[in-house]
């Protein structure tokens, strides 16, 4: 069974019949509650994917207006706070529809994007190596350095420095795609949060310059 819900809503029913009842299984109780994906199995609820898919393409929709887009992009954002829905990115083909939205001609759309790029590679490896196979961490250090907008620049600036660290491809795409005067002496090492953070506060540093 491919379904984490359905494989919960299973396990919380055996757990949860007369039988468990009268005879756990030894140290465990059976389970009080269901989770919110599960619940909503049960009661035919949209599924965590069907709201990603349904904020995604909210998003997209050339038919609403910046503020419902924005409020998609929020019910996104903590929807893939989750670590199984970040994960579930690819599988849903959101990866590149997010990634596309760096360049929208609204500030506040591209400081949304880079924020859920910011929330998804947050300590997951897997997020982290699929920013680097669409080639995103160029197009976060141009915003970070040379957007017109502040919040924009912070967003991306601050997707960068999750998306490095514990990360050596990532950090060295990165330092690849850095102008020449920001570039660190020698290797860098991912690991090292103090050689990745010097790297970062170059870019913040770059960033207040500009101002607002």
């Amino acid at each position: 069974m491919n379904d984490p819900a359905l494989s919960n809503l299973l396990k919380w029913g055996i757990e949860n019949s007369e039988a468990s009842r009268n005879d756990p299984p030894p140290g465990r109780e059976p389970r009080g509650q269901l989770d919110a994906q599960t619940l909503a199995a049960l009661l035919g609820g949209p599924s965590d994917a069907d709201l990603m898919r349904e904020a995604m393409a909210a998003i997209q929709s050339p038919e609403l207006d910046l503020e419902n887009k924005l409020v998609a992009f929020d019910n996104f954002e903590q929807l893939i706070e989750n670590l199984d829905n970040a994960n579930n990115m690819e599988q849903l083909g959101l990866w590149m529809p997010l990634v596309e939205q760096l360049k929208h001609e609204e500030a506040e759309m591209r400081r949304m994007a880079a924020w859920c790029i910011g929330t998804a590679v947050q300590n997951n490896l897997k997020s982290q190596e699929r920013l680097l196979t669409l080639s995103a961490y160029p197009t976060l250090i141009d915003l970070g350095m040379n957007d017109e907008s502040e919040p924009v620049r912070k967003k991306a600036i601050l997707a960068l420095s999750s998306g490095v660290r514990n990360f050596q491809p990532g950090l060295d795409s990165v330092v690849k795609h850095l102008p020449e005067s920001h570039k660190p002496e020698g290797k860098l090492d991912a690991n090292d949060m103090k050689a990745v953070d010097t790297v970062i506060q170059r870019l913040r540093d770059e960033s207040a310059s500009k101002g607002r």
